[in-house]
């Protein structure tokens, strides 16, 4: 916060975007460091610390905007400068009474005063930084129990999961149909064969392994052989395992197109797409929208 009231000391009005790059300068921080994404990839992660800067400096009357997009320091953010402070935080920034209306009006609509947003202002993180974080570490856990029960189900009941996960996610044409085919062909070291798409114009051959121990090499290797006899140019093979990095090496090398699916990636898109898991809360995180406000 400091350095943010400092670079708007000259008492112009400067634009926001503009101050994001001069303080990602000024504070040394390399190319990595200023692209490195939310958990969500929305937002670059110090675009979204100055923007809370600029929030909680606004709501303690040491900044305000003359006009959007641009911000101005007040007399009262002047008059903290010229204490030569070495730091400012949010418990420095309740020495405001309108500070701390903001912080009492967000806990007052507050579900549990435990997690109210002003838990969080005293914190590193950023209260978004901290909702997103928040919702990856739930998401980590509902994966890892994921796979702790694909790894106890029946293997046929593992392919009929795997069924459903390749056709809502556009693959295998209809479900009657990945299922005529999904254990059915016989072939050594190939579980099925799928479309690629709802017409067809594709094949993809299938190896879906409901195992605990690594996938090696071999039978990578034997993957790839099957693959070879049936002319085939596109494989998946699934497992609730891992690879090998010698398994990953050698799926990479491959003249044709062979995807490896662990158990992390097959829980992942379990989630993502909904299969296996059912919503239980829906949080909406909303902003101003300056369109609506740009009308005639």
């Amino acid at each position: 916060m400091l350095p943010l009231l400092k670079s708007l000391a000259d008492g112009e009005e400067h634009k926001f975007s503009e101050l994001v790059t001069q303080l990602g300068s000024e504070l040394n921080l390399t190319e990595d460091e200023l692209s490195r994404l939310l958990p969500s990839g929305t937002q670059e992660i110090f675009t979204n610390r100055v923007g809370w800067a600029r929030l909680y400096l606004k709501k303690a009357g040491l900044l305000d905007a003359p006009k959007r997009g641009f911000l101005h320091i007040t007399e009262r953010g002047r008059s903290i400068l010229s204490e030569n402070r070495e730091r400012i935080d949010a418990k420095f920034l309740e020495r405001f009474p309108e500070f701390v209306a903001f912080k009492q009006r967000d806990s007052s609509v507050a579900a549990e005063p435990s997690v109210a947003p002003t838990a969080t202002l005293t914190a590193v993180n950023t209260p978004f930084e901290v909702l997103e974080e928040a919702y990856m570490l739930i998401r980590s856990g509902l994966a890892t129990e994921l796979l702790e029960t694909l790894q106890k189900v029946d293997p046929k009941r593992f392919e009929q999961i795997v069924i459903d996960l390749l056709v809502t996610m556009g693959y295998g044409g209809n479900r009657a149909d990945a299922g005529k085919a999904i254990g059915k062909t016989g072939d050594e070291g190939i579980d099925g064969v799928i479309k690629e798409d709802r017409l067809g114009l594709g094949i993809i051959y299938v190896q879906a392994k409901r195992r605990e121990q690594v996938i090696g090499r071999p039978e990578l290797q034997k993957f790839a052989g099957a693959l070879a006899g049936q002319h085939a140019t596109k494989g998946i093979f699934i497992t609730t395992s891992s690879f090998t990095n010698e398994a990953l090496s050698y799926a990479a090398s491959l003249a044709i197109k062979v995807v490896l699916l662990d158990g992390l990636a097959v829980t992942n898109l379990m989630i993502d797409h909904g299969v296996g898991v059912t919503t239980q809360s829906v949080y909406e995180v909303k902003r101003v929208d300056s369109d609506y406000f740009d009308l005639p």
